[in-house]
């Protein structure tokens, strides 16, 4: 006869018995690549998530002019995607109204965003076939055009027209007229006015991320006040299981000494504070905001089994600011990131590190290193990501745990085999024992480090004929 069993149970009758549990999961994969930011700008949604590729085109939804260019620099870094903010309150919208043919006012079209961004709009007879055209321009550019039906209805045709052909803009009827839209030339519309962006503006910008993943974070600003409530963010989100690190810097008129203490005051493994400045080959400059969002963008994408010490920075052709050897040394020391040059002259980063100094008694010397918190948080987030979908799923009994085992054991051992461990195990955790809806694991791993000091010791012998 055949039947089954539970671990632990000894049949009376002699026969076959079995059971089933399932070995494992789909192992969860690495989420690389990411980032996170917060830019002011001239168009837009406020205080709104915009998801970005590296194909997207950022002038067209942020307008230009102001720091959407934080985006740019994080995806040269190498994003493969990006989540980004645009802050700020209050503002208002550009508007133009729109006259029919006997000069009375039939159509006012409104920004959908606030801001002052510069448009200009005309209305003509279509160039390929018998309707007509609305034409928003941007300076000589076109920015959308809007084909509408001709006859006696012309407004009522354009505003309905423009719900279907654009998001950018809003026409209401002001008045039935003689029917016909009146031609204009590039008639600029009534600019808008640009929000307020304040720390409580930046801090609603940050909220606003809140349950969004990415692995690291920037901000347009080199304002400390802002900086802070960055980190206590990083922090906030790092306590709910979003495992992301912030990328900060200040300008070179910020004094040398200033800016250490500022990095070294962090003591965070989840802040990096870049130090120095640098520029490209056209002289402009890359500091403050504008160099820690290009920081920002490698070290999302690095792989935790890379390292950006010794990385050279692509499109950088000098140091904006040089450091002697007791600087580096002295910076390095306190936590903060530095750009120098490599034997080429290629502007490099001297040594991945982040801002923590003195760990706690919770934490070892790895913490201190970009590779090894993303190795780790990499480690986190997959495991928590194949566990998720255990939520509710399997029994607290030694089945269901060996499953949740299993799992853990499968991202060890995919890690390792990515080289980003070395080893590592997982098992239940005797002190604290099953109960209720509750167990307990322990996960034990070594993770890999990158060669970064190599000491040569030379034996030389003079050797007489």
């Amino acid at each position: 006869m055949a039947g089954t069993f539970i671990i632990g149970e000894k049949k009376i009758r002699p026969g076959v018995y079995q059971r089933r549990y399932k070995t494992g999961s789909v192992v969860a994969g690495a989420r690389n690549g990411i980032g996170l930011g917060l830019i002011r700008a001239n168009w837009g949604p406020l205080n709104t998530v915009v998801d970005f590729t590296p194909d997207t085109n950022v002038s067209r939804i942020f307008g230009s002019g102001n720091t959407e260019g934080l985006i740019t620099e994080m995806f040269t870094g190498g994003l493969t995607s990006g989540h980004f903010v645009r802050i700020g309150t209050g503002g208002t919208a550009p508007t133009i109204t729109l006259k029919d043919s006997a000069d009375t006012d039939v159509v006012k079209i409104t920004g959908a965003y606030v801001g002052d961004r510069a448009f200009t709009v005309s209305i003509r007879d279509s160039l390929t076939g018998a309707g007509r055209e609305c034409i928003f321009y941007e300076g000589t550019t076109e920015f959308c055009k809007v084909a509408f039906e001709a006859g006696e209805k012309e407004p009522d045709a354009l505003i309905a027209a423009m719900k279907e052909a654009t998001t950018d803009f809003i026409a209401t009827k002001l008045a039935d007229g003689s029917g016909t839209m009146k031609e204009c030339t590039q008639t600029a519309m009534t600019p808008g006015t640009q929000p307020t962006a304040s720390p409580v503006e930046y801090s609603a910008g940050l909220d606003a991320l809140y349950c969004v993943f990415g692995n690291c974070l920037c901000v347009d600003t080199d304002d400390v006040a802002i900086h802070l409530l960055v980190q206590a963010f990083i922090d906030r989100i790092y306590d709910n299981g979003y495992y992301a690190v912030a990328c900060l810097a200040e300008p070179k008129s910020v004094a040398f000494d200033t800016r250490m203490t500022h990095a070294a005051a962090f003591n965070d493994e989840k802040v990096v504070y870049v130090l120095n400045s640098a520029e490209n080959s056209a002289g402009v400059v890359y500091e403050g905001w504008r160099i820690a969002a290009r920081i920002g963008g490698m070290i999302a994408a690095v792989a935790s089994n890379m390292s950006l010490t010794h990385t050279v920075i692509s499109g950088f052709a000098a140091l904006h600011e040089t450091l002697t050897p007791s600087q580096i040394e002295k910076a390095l020391q306190r936590g903060c990131l530095v750009l120098t040059t490599n034997a080429a002259g290629q502007v490099w980063i001297e040594q991945g590190i982040n801002t923590l100094i003195t760990p706690d008694g919770d934490m070892d010397e790895g913490w201190k290193k970009i590779r090894r918190v993303k190795t780790r948080f990499e480690l986190m987030q997959r495991v928590a990501d194949g566990l998720d979908v255990l939520i509710g799923k399997v029994n607290n009994d030694p089945d269901g745990r060996a499953t949740i085992i299993s799992n853990i054991k499968g991202v060890i051992s995919r890690m390792v085999g990515e080289k980003k461990l070395l080893q590592g195990d997982a098992f239940e955790d005797e002190t604290n024992p099953p109960q209720g809806d509750s167990a307990w694991f322990v996960i034990e791993v070594d993770d890999i480090d990158s060669v970064e000091f190599i000491y040569l010791a030379y034996r030389f012998r003079y050797a007489a004929e």
